[in-house]
């Protein structure tokens, strides 16, 4: 039997933080509409989804959390009473501080949602109002726990590092709180510019400077050793986790694994096939009641793209078996790399043990550039 991941994309937001550039709305007057065609679009997949089994299901967005748990409960009882879940099903519900107190976690828990991604972003008050937060430094660390009193086992939290004017001083005090904290998984992430977003215009109009790469690298470099002294180790290029705590979803997505993505502006993978949804809410909401999908687009990935993407996220991952690759996708890849792959390795950005690559953390601080050098 197949394996697939799900990803619900929940468009609505209380506000747009000036960074994010993923679809997302800040009107709820369709949140009732969203929901019938969310349903019926799942629905649509009932000849895919009945000979799967779903590994994960991830509530993205947006913020789910704004959301009343039933709501999430109606989508989520799709999967639970008409498909087959494996035991060790991960369901993680991205939650925004502010949205969220200790009864509504409980109520989440309660429907079936055993994993936490909390977007705190930052610890620090002038970050956080910097990014256009709806939460203080106290209100994120109250989420965190309450969701650990509320039953929650599994936590991540999602930070961001880079910022404008941040020292690393004040990066470091983000990681020491975070890590005191009753979580098993932390993202980091640096700031980046994205096109269309408020930020974006602050930085062309001046108004805001980033930071340069290499104190953006010196960060970087210095989260990778800090949270390895906590015991979180890497897994990916941005996550970090304590042992038997790795995101089921995540790993879905780097092993290059088959998902089914619904909701606007969501995607989708499917051997060897990709396709996308409309973004617009409302175009949404029209293609589901008049087509019973709502594809915007879509491709079939030739042979050479779907090994570039298979070596580039188990390279960005937990590394790239080279026996598997070789039973996948043939031999070809490792002759035309042999020179660079041994370059890389004498020069400390790659380990090579058990016919078995990963970047070492040299190497993960310029995985994208690295990668783009393969042929």
């Amino acid at each position: 039997m197949k394996k697939i991941a799900i990803y619900i994309h929940i468009p609505f937001c209380d506000h747009k933080c000036i960074y994010c550039d993923f679809y997302s709305i800040i009107k709820t007057e369709n949140v009732p509409g969203f929901i019938s065609c969310i349903k019926k679009e799942i629905s649509s997949f009932d000849n895919v989804m009945n000979d799967t089994e779903i590994t994960s299901i991830f509530f993205g967005g947006g913020t789910p959390s704004l959301l009343d748990p039933e709501l999430i409960g109606e989508i989520l009882d799709i999967f639970l009473k008409n498909y087959i879940l494996s035991s060790n099903c991960e369901i993680t519900l991205e939650t925004n501080p502010g949205t969220v107190d200790f009864h509504k976690l409980k109520d989440f828990k309660n429907i079936g949602i055993n994993r936490l991604s909390i977007g705190v972003q930052s610890f620090n008050n002038e970050e956080l109002k910097f990014l256009t937060r709806i939460h203080d430094k106290q209100l994120a660390i109250n989420t965190v726990e309450d969701g650990a009193k509320a039953g929650f086992e599994n936590i991540n939290l999602d930070l961001i590092f880079a910022l404008p004017k941040q020292s690393l001083e004040t990066w470091k005090s983000n990681l020491e709180i975070a890590t005191k904290l009753p979580i098993n998984h932390i993202s980091t992430y640096s700031l980046i510019l994205e096109r269309g977003t408020i930020l974006n215009k602050l930085v062309l109009d001046g108004k805001v400077k980033m930071q340069d790469s290499d104190f953006d690298a010196s960060l970087y470099e210095f989260t990778i050793g800090y949270l390895l002294e906590k015991n979180f180790f890497q897994y990916e290029v941005s996550n970090f986790t304590k042992k038997g705590y790795e995101s089921i979803h995540n790993l879905s997505y780097w092993g290059h694994k088959n998902y089914l993505g619904f909701g606007p502006s969501a995607h989708s993978f499917l051997d060897g096939k990709r396709w996308w949804n409309f973004s617009g809410l409302k175009h949404y909401i029209s293609e589901i009641e008049t087509n019973g999908n709502a594809i915007r687009g879509e491709e079939i990935l030739t042979n050479e793209e779907l090994l570039s993407e298979y070596v580039m996220l188990a390279l960005r991952s937990n590394g790239l078996n080279l026996s598997d690759l070789n039973k996948i996708h043939g031999g070809e890849w490792l002759s035309r790399n042999e020179g660079y792959i041994s370059e890389l390795i004498n020069n400390n950005y790659l380990l090579e043990s058990d016919n078995f690559i990963k970047f070492t953390d040299k190497g993960y601080s310029l995985c994208d550039e690295i990668l783009l050098k393969f042929k």
